[in-house]
């Protein structure tokens, strides 16, 4: 008896000793991850102010495109001589003397969609006819996103008002104001999730064509893309040619396929690919010619698209040891000394 309850006994500290030990190493590490948050949070800014410095030193070429080192290029015209010649924006230590640890950077422009908050009727309108929008649906859903950014509180022939949204099952009143994200367009009348994410609700989901010919009353169709990759709340309103990918020039209005692919081909320079040093980004809009569009085409064309962007997006992923945390940017370049309009981290 003795021996079976110091067995006993035995065993129970041993289990006692082992979560204790589990306990201090979990405390340990929320400690240290506490001890990081401050630490993480600046390497975050300081990833953001080596994003807008790069955008700066780059405002000084007459266009943005792919190739140029902002985008992740190899750098093309002065920027062969500048400072920025050579500089990696993946795995960049900060911190001096001893590195506090590393950022990767990823900007994006904001022009390469349709700014949906400077957008025209016809350039919404056009993008839900590319999409696959049902005709019937097209001008519900142009109609209520213009009320829900205007000012006012008079409602369009077929959009939607604060009086429409308070009879919700859950109601809420119109912005009334610009969007400040993309997401919002879920809360517009007549925008489905289906519409914005290409999926039915599930962000994760893949895309399948259904079998047959078109689809049920009951049903939406099958979308060319979703919502949230061809718009943004933020850029000048025009849409930049050298970095706008082919489903997004297909959207300005006056585009044909044609048209679509010789820009592509005209940028991408001999070798074919985007983003190298061979590349021959347009200067102005109207060198379109010299791609091959077609002049009467070009003119309508040339209303909606630019060569030069402003507003730009900024993935900055921190790491400290086994930590790691992405923080996101909007930066605005307005001059000589770009200005950060958003800051959060996910």
């Amino acid at each position: 008896m003795a021996v079976i309850v110091a067995l006993i006994a035995v065993t129970v500290l041993t289990i006692l000793a082992g979560a204790f030990a589990y306990s201090m190493k979990v405390e340990t590490h929320l400690a240290a991850n506490s001890n990081s948050d401050e630490e993480m949070l600046w390497l975050g800014r300081s990833g953001v102010q080596l994003a807008a410095y790069v955008i700066a030193m780059d405002g000084n070429q007459p266009y943005d495109a792919l190739n140029q080192i902002w985008a992740g290029g190899p750098g093309a015209g002065s920027e062969t001589n500048s400072v920025l010649m050579g500089l990696k924006l993946d795995d960049y230590p900060i911190g001096s003397p001893n590195t506090i640890g590393t950022v990767s950077i990823k900007i994006k422009d904001m022009e390469r969609f349709v700014n949906i908050n400077a957008a025209p009727p016809q350039l919404i309108q056009q993008v839900l006819t590319a999409q696959g929008v049902d005709p019937d649906r097209i001008s519900v859903v142009s109609d209520s996103v213009l009320d829900w950014i205007d000012a006012d509180d008079a409602t369009r022939p077929a959009g939607a008002e604060s009086d429409y949204y308070q009879g919700l099952a859950q109601p809420y009143y119109a912005k009334n104001a610009p969007l400040d994200d993309v997401s919002e367009l879920l809360m517009i009348k007549g925008v489905t999730p289906k519409m914005y994410w290409n999926t039915n609700n599930d962000p994760g989901a893949q895309h399948h064509n259904k079998l047959g010919f078109g689809h049920l009353l009951s049903e939406e169709p099958d979308y060319l893309f979703a919502l949230k990759d061809v718009v943004t709340p933020f850029g000048t309103g025009k849409i930049n040619i050298n970095t706008a990918d082919e489903t997004v020039l297909m959207l300005i209005p006056g585009m044909t396929t044609e048209a679509a692919e010789n820009i592509i081909k005209y940028r991408a320079g001999p070798d074919g690919a985007e983003g190298t040093d061979d590349d021959t980004p347009f200067q102005n809009p109207g060198m379109l010619n010299a791609a091959g569009v077609d002049p009467r085409a070009a003119q309508q064309i040339s209303q909606f698209i630019t060569t030069k962007s402003s507003t730009f997006q900024v993935e900055v992923t921190a790491h400290i040891g086994e930590l790691t945390r992405k923080f996101i940017a909007v930066i605005w370049r307005n001059g000589p000394q770009p200005q950060v309009v958003e800051f959060y981290w996910e």
